[in-house]
Parts: C-alpha cells; structure tokens; sequence
C-alpha cells in the first residue's frame, strides 16, 4: 500500500477526499466507492453545470452566434474524386500525441512539484487539452467558443471565435496550420502563426446548428481532429468525416447516433494501415476502411464516448460507459475486457512496456498490463475523465475532478500533485524541453517548470 495524502480546497470550497495510492492485483484491492451514476437534479452537478438531457451533467445554454461568413472560405461541396485527391502536410501534434492516440507526450516530466510559469485566463472551462506546435505556440479552445495561441512566455499571439463551444483538442500540421472542432458544427482551418482562416468545413446539416437537444447536438464537432500521414483530417459528428486538406469531403460513413470521440489510425506500415477506429453513442466502435466502408463493428452494452488507442500490434484499446475497458484483435474480436467501477470515457494511454493506463468514472486510475491483469490502481477523489498521458522519462501524468494534476510513477507511486479551482478533464501537454502546460474548468492555461 502506498501513503495517504489530505489535500484543502482553496477558499471555502470543500475538503478533497483522501487520495490513496494502492499497488495491487484487481482481485485483492477493495471494490470501488460507489460514485452516482448521471445526475438528478442540478445540485448533483459541479460549478456551473446543469442536469441535462440523459441525465447527464452539461454546460447551461448560452448565447452564440452563427459562425461567420467567409466568402470562399466555406466548404460545403461534396466529395473530391480520387483523381482530385490532394496532398497535405503530415501531423505534428494532436490529441494522444500521434494518430494512434498512444498518449506520449513530447518531452520529460518534472520528477517534484514544479512551480508555475504563468498563466491565462479564458472565458469559460477548458475541456479540451492545450496542443504545442511547431515553433512552441501553444494552442487551448475554450467554452468561450474561441481557439488561443499562446506564447511560450504566456502572452496570447491571436483569438479565433467560433459560433459555439469548443470541447475538442487542436490538431496541429507541420506547416502549422492548426485544425479544431466547434459545437457550431464546424471544422476549422487556421494559419497558426496569424489565426486567419484558411477554410471550414460544415459537419452533417443539423437544424439548428447551435443549442441543445439530439438534433442540435448530433453534428457537434466534438471528436477529432486527427490527422493522418498523407494530411488528411478525420473528425466525429454526425458519422465519421475524412477531409481532404484543402477542406473537401474525402468520404462520410453515417452512423445511428453521433460520434464524440477522436478517429485513431492503424500504424503506417501495419497489416491495417489505413483503417480508422471511432467509437459512438449508439454503443458501437467502428472500424472503417480506407475508403470509407465499414470494416466491422463491435458492440458495448452503452454509449462510447472514450477516445480509442491502436498499439503497434494492431490491437485496439477502448472504454466503455458500461464501465469495462476493452482491448479487441484487430478483426474485432475481444483479446480481454477489464471491469471498473464506472462509467469509462477516458482514453487509454500506451506505454513502451504494453502497460495500458486509463481512468475511470469510479476515481481510479488504472494499469493493466498487456495480458489484461490490473497492476495496480491509483485512486483519486472524484472521477477521472481525462486521459492518462506518459511523459518521455516514463511520468504518468493525469488529471480528476476532484481539481488535480497528478504525476504518477511506473509503480503507481504518488510523485506530486498540483491544485485547480475546477475540474481537470484535459491531458497536459509538455514541451520537448519539459515545460508543462495544463488547463482546467476553472478557465485558465498554467505554465509549469
């Protein structure tokens, strides 16, 4: 068993739970504390948040604007011939680190505390993870419905507003276009030195295309962006859309109900090269062919809403709201299936030695080893839904609601954590020379070192 830790809440905001590290076998660890599933009423919700629809805590409505006009700009055409095909700058950086979504990041973690660098106010909570580009700009959307580019020094170099929220993590190409998602029913194009707008390109034909209900939400681009090798952008919303870089339609495979989870790409060089994986809320992950036809599709007892991982192998990691992280064959099969106490909507993270970290709504962060066995569980006072990230000298990095970054080692050992005045949903990024940058609902970036 590991220590035990007391953390105070700033102000007068409520005591946080004890956080327990425990190293053990699934089979000898207590059973989770029972977390409520959904919410009631609005008071089962934190900060600003209300009782919406499905039971599920949501942001209150709030007055947006219909996305600008851009004569030329705006791509609604139908699909480009594969003579037309174009080719467009590989990725540099997206969410999960790469295509796959192994959740490397790109530089060492801190081994203590660090101190904090900066920071930058938005307008509202950031869900999304901050993503650095080529020259170290840092990119963050916000509920303020704007894209940031930051500074490396904290100064904001530009604000793109959208015509709604945006929960999704930027996308970045190595010329520095930067691709981001809107709840306005977009994907964006951007010059990611001057933030002016290259092109965007309309998801589905949803009426209306901001607000609430299943049909104002259904073409929400919430999942994605992602880039693969030849440039092209795949995004989720009402299907899966494959864009060409110059922002015309690829191919769209339409699914039952929407798509909020980021595709991920088969390896290049692998025996599915090519094939993308994304996860909806019709309870299904979809494997889909370079062409866009379905391959096959696997079948959950709820809602997908995890962002799925390919390993070099080919198999595929996902979670699942019916509480169980999956990993399948690459035909689809299931190769294990491990049970959690909750709802599982976090990514899962790769490490070198096949570990697989991923979180929980039960609190808990998990590491399950490459023949399914659990490790061990690190857990944290209220659910984890972001996604575990891995430093490149081996640092687990996640955050909880319960408003702290934790730093864990391969063991599971609590190293530090940093305290937020909101909910910590995002990933964190980390520089190459091990600068880190974190967000949170509290509507601020931080800069760490």
């Amino acid at each position: 068993m590991g220590g035990m830790s007391l953390f105070a809440r700033r102000g007068q905001r409520r005591v946080g739970v004890a956080c327990v590290v425990l190293v053990c076998g699934l089979g000898a660890c207590a059973q989770p504390r029972a977390v409520p599933a959904g919410c009631g009423t609005d008071t089962d919700c934190k900060g600003q948040r209300v009782c919406g629809p499905q039971r599920r805590c949501i942001d209150p409505p709030v007055s947006v604007r219909a996305p600008a006009a851009d004569a030329g700009l705006a791509i609604d055409a139908g699909p480009a011939d594969a003579a037309s095909a174009p080719s467009g700058p590989p990725p540099f950086a997206m969410l999960g680190g790469n295509a796959q979504h192994t959740g490397r990041l790109a530089g060492p973690a801190p081994m203590t505390r660090p101190r904090e660098l900066w920071r930058v106010s938005t307008g509202g909570p950031i869900a999304g993870s901050p993503t650095v580009g080529p020259d170290g700009t840092i990119y963050v959307g916000s509920h303020d419905a704007s894209l940031y580019a930051i500074s490396p020094e904290g100064a904001i170099r530009w604000r793109y507003e959208t015509g709604d929220r945006i929960w999704s993590t930027p996308a970045v190409a190595v010329d520095g276009t930067v691709y981001i998602g809107s709840d306005d029913d977009h994907l964006y194009a951007l010059d990611g030195a001057t933030g002016a707008l290259k092109w965007r390109y309309r998801v589905g034909a949803c009426d209306p295309p901001v607000g609430f209900g299943p049909e104002g939400v259904r073409c929400d681009v919430d999942g994605g962006p992602t880039i693969g090798p030849d440039g092209t952008v795949y995004i989720g919303g009402d299907g899966v859309h494959a864009i060409w870089p110059d922002g015309r339609l690829r191919w769209k495979l339409a699914t039952a109900e929407r798509i909020p989870t980021a595709p991920a790409l088969a390896p290049v060089g692998s025996a599915e090269e090519g094939r993308i994986y994304a996860g909806g809320l019709d309870d299904t992950l979809y494997a889909i062919a370079p062409d866009g036809t379905r391959a096959w599709g696997f079948r959950t007892r709820r809602d997908i809403e995890s962002s799925p991982l390919v390993g070099p192998d080919g198999a595929v990691y996902v979670g699942s709201d019916d509480g169980k992280v999956y990993a399948l064959e690459p035909d689809g099969s299931v190769r294990w299936a491990v049970v959690t106490g909750d709802d599982v909507r976090a990514g899962p993270a790769l490490a070198d030695d096949g570990t697989i970290y991923v979180g929980s709504h039960d609190g808990s962060l998990y590491a399950i080893d490459s023949a399914g066995n659990v490790r061990w569980r690190f857990a944290a006072a209220d659910k984890i839904q972001a996604a575990a990230a891995i430093a490149q000298n081996g640092v687990i990095l996640v955050g909880s609601q319960d408003d702290h970054l934790y730093a864990l080692a391969p063991d599971g050992r609590l190293l530090w954590y940093l305290a937020f005045d909101g909910d910590v949903d995002s990933t964190p990024a980390l520089s190459s020379e091990g600068v880190l940058y974190a967000a949170s609902d509290d509507s601020t970036i931080r800069a760490f070192r």
